[in-house]
Parts: C-alpha cells; sequence; structure tokens
C-alpha cells in the first residue's frame, strides 16, 4: 500500500515543487525545498511547517524529511525542507546551526504572503539534532545571526519531534561540545510558554532515552502545555526513517497536526 493511501490522500492532489535561497553564508547558499499546494488561490494563507535533517551538527541528510513534507503538503500545509550548515561541510559548531534555523523561520515569516503562508501557524519539526533546532528555534533565546531581522519572530508555533536533542547536560546529548554555552542551548533547561508538541521516541534509544523523553513531556504540560509523547518499543535512534515507522509517525504526526487546526481532514 501506498503512503497516499495509507493517510487518506488523494494521489492526483497536485503539488508545486520548488527551491529558494533563504540565507547566504561564508561558505555557500542555504536553500529551502518548499511544497506548496497547487491551486491556491492569490488570497490563500496556509498553516505551515519548516524540517531540520538530523546529523548530530556534523553532517547533512537533506532528502530526510521530504517524504513528511510531501504528504503534509497534500493536505494542505505549505511544507519546507531546510538546508543548514554543519561542521563536516562548512567547519561550523552547533550555535552556527541554529543561527540557521532562526534565519529559516524568520525568512518564512517575513515572505508569508508570497509563499502562502499564514505567519501565525508556523510549525517546525526535525529529527535528533534536527529535532534540537525545531524546539531550540522555540525555547532557546540567542543564538541569532547578526544579519537577521530581529524584529521578525523565529519561534514556531507547533512542534513535530522525531527522537530529538531536548537535553544537552551532561545525561543529554552534546555537552562536551556546547559547554561553553550551556545552559542556554538546551530546549530542557528552557521550556517557557510551551507550543503544541508531538514526540517520537524509541524505547531502546540510547542517545534520547524514554525517561528523558518523558521528563521533557512533563515539563511542557507543567508549563501549561501539550505534549503529546509517543513511545515506539524496542526501536532506537533513528527509528523513524525505516519505511514502516516513517509512515506510523507521519500518520500520528497528521493527526496531530490535524487536531491544532494545521493539516486538512482527508
Amino acid at each position: 500500500m501506498t503512503l497516499m493511501l495509507l493517510l487518506g490522500l488523494n494521489p492526483l492532489q497536485a503539488q508545486e515543487v520548488t527551491t529558494e535561497v533563504y540565507k547566504k553564508t561564508p561558505t555557500r547558499e542555504l536553500t529551502l525545498k518548499i511544497y506548496t499546494p497547487e491551486h491556491l488561490s492569490a488570497e490563500a494563507r496556509r498553516p505551515a511547517i519548516v524540517f531540520f535533517f538530523g546529523g548530530g551538527w556534523n553532517s547533512r541528510s537533506l532528502h530526510q524529511f521530504e517524504p513528511q513534507a510531501e504528504a503534509l503538503s497534500r493536505r494542505g500545509m505549505v511544507c519546507f525542507v531546510a538546508d543548514y550548515r554543519v561542521r563536516k561541510t562548512d567547519g561550523v559548531e552547533p550555535r552556527t546551526c541554529l543561527a540557521d534555523a532562526k534565519s529559516a523561520v524568520r525568512y518564512i515569516r517575513a515572505n508569508a504572503d508570497r509563499l502562502h503562508v499564514d505567519a501565525s501557524r508556523i510549525a517546525a519539526g526535525g529529527g535528533s539534532a534536527g529535532g534540537h533546532l525545531a524546539a531550540a528555534t522555540c525555547y532557546c533565546p540567542g543564538f541569532d545571526d547578526p544579519q537577521d531581522d530581529l524584529s521578525v519572530s523565529c519561534r514556531p508555533t507547533a512542534l513535530v519531534l522525531f527522537n530529538p536533542v531536548v537535553d544537552n547536560s551532561e545525561q543529554g546529548y552534546g555537552y562536551d561540545r556546547i559547554k561553553a554555552y550551556f545552559p542556554a542551548f538546551s530546549p530542557m533547561e528552557n521550556i517557557k510558554d510551551p507550543v503544541p508538541t508531538i514526540f517520537f521516541v524509541g524505547s531502546e534509544d540510547p542517545l534520547i532515552t524514554e525517561a528523558l523523553s518523558r521528563k521533557f513531556q512533563q515539563r511542557c504540560q507543567q508549563a501549561g502545555g501539550r505534549c503529546d509523547l509517543h513511545v515506539f518499543e524496542g526501536k532506537k535512534h533513528g527509528f523513524f526513517n525505516a519505511e514502516e515507522d516513517r509512515l506510523r509517525t507521519l500518520e500520528l504526526a497528521t493527526d496531530f497536526l490535524v487536531s491544532i487546526g494545521y493539516a486538512d481532514r482527508p
């Protein structure tokens, strides 16, 4: 059975796929791959989501979230897959990755009308270190590119997180690399005014453990927010990239986005 049939999508529903440069850096231009539902009126403004690939802030995986972006655009969302600088390609440290992620959200919001985006409904998603970037754009002040227009908010209004790095303490992930700017860089330590969130983790993930995931959920809930945590039994880090688990997590993510008024019902 195809992905579209599993998600109740019309395989003939058209979409437009384009690419734009959202930022020029000393090493290269950074792009957004954009999935836009076709046949939108000039006045149409749709909810959006921007995805950030994983890779430990080290490597790039530009195609990782293309299936999710394609599927959600068929549910009426404008979807973006963002490139950002990483250590192997650009020789940068994690805080530069976060600066790029914030620039991407700001670009989408600043160009919302042209991109048919509802600027009040821009979600962010990602896996592993990309999940960290999505959560950190929401919860970690600072780490801005000095060239950005800081009057434009980089804060997403919902989060879709796939085994995300939300704890950068010594008990979490990446502390040795970011300790000079811990705890400011760690979403776990900075939850305030939480946005609706869905969170996927494997019960056997040694990097983002079930216990840490539940701690994040609890802190969101204590702050008055919604955090739907889905623990996949027996699964390890990156499990959502396998086809069966990609389909199941996407199905759950779609239901979540429908529930908050971001994705269309089938």
